[in-house]
């Protein structure tokens, strides 16, 4: 993959013009919403040397309203999404993996996450914030996953806003739901794929044991 030249971010009229986003099959994505299923696939978890990563949570709409997020955290490879039901529960099962130093996880917006997930007693580490990564191409603003996936893919990642501002803490989540929050977390692995063969990642890796070494084009 060649670093298209410095440029300043697509208008929102020339996203709409492009190709739309192909993401998982709705056969790839798991949704899981008790420890047996955890446990099912805790093995490929653990191997993945690379995770997308999201969360999602309820709105909240009223002043005061106290926010009882995250809701569902959703994992993924290059193969399959995982989406995780919130539960005391599974948020055991997930501690390691977020702890894990020898584990990247990668998305965008991660800071609230973050917060959110230490009011969780949940230590992340080895996390890339990939939205700080497109100073190469001529941006210094901090990049959503929208205008990256134009950048580097030439596609239209669609976010819904009445998709994003649903109930995430109900039960039987929709079809676009599931979706939707799939697509948030295996289309970091992609943008990151594409980051680490173009050399534009960071070396270092906060709290991590790992260091990036660019891997060669397939």
């Amino acid at each position: 993959m060649q670093l298209p030249p410095a440029s300043a971010l697509p208008s929102k009229d020339q996203i709409q013009l492009l190709p739309l986003f192909q993401s998982l099959p709705f056969d790839c994505i798991l949704l899981i919403n008790s420890l047996e299923q955890c446990q099912a696939v805790q093995d490929e978890l653990y191997q993945a040397a690379v995770l997308g990563f999201d969360s999602e949570s309820k709105p909240t709409f009223s002043k005061g309203e106290i926010a009882t997020g995250p809701h569902l955290i959703q994992l993924a490879t290059l193969e399959r999404a995982y989406l995780f039901q919130v539960s005391p529960e599974i948020l055991d099962f997930l501690k390691p993996i977020f702890a894990s130093r020898d584990q990247i996880k990668v998305g965008f917006g991660l800071k609230n996450d973050a917060h959110l997930f230490r009011k969780k007693g949940i230590e992340l580490n080895s996390i890339i914030e990939l939205s700080k990564c497109f100073r190469s191409f001529g941006i210094d603003s901090p990049v959503g996953l929208k205008n990256a996936m134009a950048l580097l893919f030439q596609v239209n990642f669609p976010k819904s806003k009445s998709i994003s501002t649903s109930n995430w803490s109900k039960k039987n989540l929709t079809d676009q739901q599931i979706s939707y929050a799939a697509a948030d977390a295996y289309a970091p692995v992609l943008v990151f794929e594409a980051l680490l063969r173009l050399g534009l990642l960071p070396k270092e890796i906060p709290n991590s044991s790992l260091k990036l070494r660019i891997r060669p084009n397939k």
